[in-house]
């Protein structure tokens, strides 16, 4: 392990408090979006330690390890536009965000984390101005070719300065889906933020929701890249220190359970929304910021592992095919926390063509096009992008039909 790679922290990111405690241990892991080609196989493959602590101060969920982001995001293979589920979503935040904000051809929306464009790209198409900013070159590179400017760095304060000085006025909307929970240092974001939103300009950030994530057995969706597991509880405490205000939030379905938080200005006349103290009302009735609530969630993660372990080897004594459906970063994590290999599951499959012929982190599957799927027909198909389940399900219905059954392995492990 690189040592000068990733950092331990001993303070909360939010509160600065030390306040830590351990509460879920994964051991080591590899980076989960690191795919290898057949000639890294025999190279020695970086693996993290990667633990969860919960702060006793301001109730924040947190990763102690933070690998350097330089690493994490330069070269990224998780692309939006591949979703017909994400794209869809997209459709109805650009909807709902332009009518509530009365954006217009004067609006300027700027994206924090901006992948491949295809958000901005609905932005763009109703005449609103557009700025990405995402760090992973090959997807700015694919931006920047559809016409979405896209600059290639990370947000932060400096880049701001430099996006006000270059455009010349402030943003109306700065959005950021699933990448808020990405960043270690949130002061230099929110800085970044106060310059470039205008006195009316609204912060719009999304990201996976602490209570989904407890009550849907989401450990999966625990990996280096997530630093903080949010719940609305310390956000509303972090946004006050830096002049902001969260009014409002809406819970989605999307990743298995999302949560959408609305930030403005101190200043900007908008009352706190119902849906918000209602949300804040069930935090506390779920005993979510408590260590007992989160140690009792890492005792069933434990026998989930467990069950689908147990599982994926009854099946090979049967002589009976498995092969994984997807290779997302969650599927990565859940495929070296349960110690599922080629041992006991044939290969991979996913709709990604980047990843098609690589091999998966850690466990060192081949990805294979989905199309295969109805060449070799498997007994089984082990979901790994469970969070697509309806659309994936949807597409599986030949599949199904002609008796090959789906291993679902969050919350429970259950065939259908």
């Amino acid at each position: 392990m690189l040592k000068s790679t990733i950092k331990k922290i001993k303070k909360c990111r939010i509160c600065n408090t030390s306040q830590l405690t351990n509460f879920l241990h994964f051991g080591e892991m590899p980076l989960v979006n690191n795919f290898l080609t057949s000639y890294q196989l025999s190279d020695h493959e970086p693996k993290f330690p990667l633990t969860v602590c919960f702060c006793a101060n301001c109730g924040l969920v947190q990763t102690r390890e933070v690998v350097d982001p330089e690493i994490l995001y330069k070269n990224y293979v998780y692309i939006s536009s591949f979703s017909k589920t994400m794209e869809d979503h997209f459709q109805y935040l650009v909807h709902s965000l332009t009518s509530r904000f009365h954006l217009t051809s004067r609006s300027f929306v700027v994206e924090i984390g901006s992948n491949d464009g295809t958000l901005l790209k609905l932005f763009k198409k109703i005449g609103v101005d557009v700025l990405g900013v995402d760090p992973a070159k090959n997807l700015a590179k694919i931006a920047n070719q559809q016409g979405i400017e896209t600059w290639n760095t990370f947000f932060n304060k400096k880049i701001s300065k430099q996006i006000l000085k270059e455009k010349r006025h402030t943003a109306s909307l700065v959005i950021g889906t699933n990448v808020f929970a990405h960043i270690d240092n949130l002061k230099n974001i929110l800085e970044g933020l106060n310059l470039i939103l205008g006195d009316q300009g609204i912060f719009v950030a999304e990201f996976p929701y602490l209570v989904d994530l407890i009550q849907g057995m989401e450990f999966d969706t625990i990996y280096h890249e997530h630093l903080s597991y949010f719940s609305l509880l310390p956000l509303v405490n972090l946004f006050k220190r830096f002049n902001l205000e969260l009014f409002d939030a809406e819970r989605t379905e999307i990743h298995g359970g999302s949560i959408i938080i609305y930030v403005k200005k101190k200043g900007l006349k908008t009352s706190v929304s119902k849906n918000l103290l209602q949300l804040l009302t069930l935090e506390k009735r779920l005993n979510i910021h408590n260590i007992k609530t989160l140690k009792s969630f890492a005792d069933k993660v434990k026998i989930v592992r467990k069950d689908l372990k147990q599982l994926l080897v009854k099946l090979k004594k049967q002589n009976k095919t498995v092969v994984g459906y997807g290779a997302p970063a969650k599927g990565n994590i859940l495929l070296n926390y349960c110690g599922i290999d080629n041992s006991l599951i044939d290969h991979l499959t996913d709709n990604i063509p980047y990843k098609h012929g690589l091999y998966s982190p850690g466990t060192h599957l081949q990805v294979f096009p989905q199309e295969t799927i109805y060449e070799q027909r498997p007994d089984y198909l082990l979901l790994l992008a469970w969070n697509f389940k309806k659309e994936i399900l949807n597409k599986l219905n030949d599949y199904r039909k002609q008796g090959g059954k789906i291993i679902i392995p969050i919350p429970k492990v259950e065939i259908i």
